[in-house]
C-alpha cells in the first residue's frame, strides 16, 4: 500500500470514528462528514486521471455536488435546531419532543 492510500485510509477512519465518539455538537458531525466526503473525493478523482477513464471523470463532480447539497441540508438544521432548541447540542434533538 502507497503512502497516498493509506493517508486516505487513515482520513477516512480518523473522520468516521471522530462521527461516532464526538457526537456533542451538530457542527462537529457536521464537520465529520464533510472530512469523509473529501476523503472519498480526492482519490476517487486522482483515480479517474490515473487510469485515464473517460467515463469515470463525471464520477467525483457528481459526488461533490452532493457533498454540497448534504453541507447546506446539515447546516439548515443546524440554524433550525438553533433557533428552536437554543444550542446545537445533540442530545437536546429527540424525535420524541417534537
Amino acid at each position: 500500500m502507497s503512502l497516498s492510500h493509506f493517508s486516505f485510509y487513515s482520513a477516512f477512519t480518523f473522520s468516521s470514528l471522530g462521527l461516532a465518539f464526538h457526537r456533542t455538537h451538530l457542527i462537529s458531525a457536521l464537520l465529520c462528514l464533510e472530512s469523509m466526503m473529501l476523503s472519498m473525493y480526492i482519490p476517487l478523482s486522482t483515480w479517474s486521471i490515473e487510469n485515464q477513464m473517460s467515463s469515470f471523470t463525471l464520477t467525483p463532480v457528481l459526488m461533490l455536488t452532493f457533498s454540497a447539497c448534504e453541507a447546506g441540508t446539515g447546516l439548515a438544521m443546524l440554524v433550525a435546531s438553533t433557533r428552536t432548541h437554543g444550542s446545537d447540542h445533540l442530545h437536546n434533538l429527540s424525535l420524541l419532543q417534537c
